[in-house]
């Protein structure tokens, strides 16, 4: 099976947690454990109907798993696999960026060149 692309997983977990009815869902979930869409409409402030269109969008991003439960009733649970993606495609920016923003730190953190002096050669060692 082949590896799912950091950056498609980010982009899609990102996605589904820019709106903030889904994070409340998910944040339901993460604390509660398995539900259905029933379960976590009287949790959400919103209907069923539109509680199972934010789930379906957090299964499409792979951030929600669904279970068959008792009596056909579908539970819900949290799937951390995608935002552990999410969170090294993060860290692997940060870390890009890290460096070079302490390379930019450490050239403001230089002594400034004395003026008329000349300016050190880096092809010379020591200069």
């Amino acid at each position: 099976m082949p590896r799912p692309d950091p950056e498609a997983v980010a982009e899609a977990v990102f996605a589904a947690l820019a709106e903030p009815t889904r994070r409340s869902i998910l944040s339901a979930l993460a604390a509660r454990g398995p539900a259905t869409a029933t379960d976590l409409a009287g949790l959400v402030p919103i209907s069923r109907q539109a509680i199972t269109k934010h789930l379906e969008l957090l299964a499409a991003a792979g951030l929600v798993l669904a279970e068959p439960g008792e009596r056909r009733r579908i539970r819900f649970r949290v799937n951390a696999a995608p935002m552990a993606i999410a969170q090294s495609y993060l860290a692997a920016l940060a870390q890009d960026w890290d460096s070079k923003l302490a390379r930019l730190q450490r050239a403001l953190d230089a002594p400034a060149p004395r003026p008329g002096a000349a300016a050190p050669d880096p092809a010379v060692p020591g200069s």
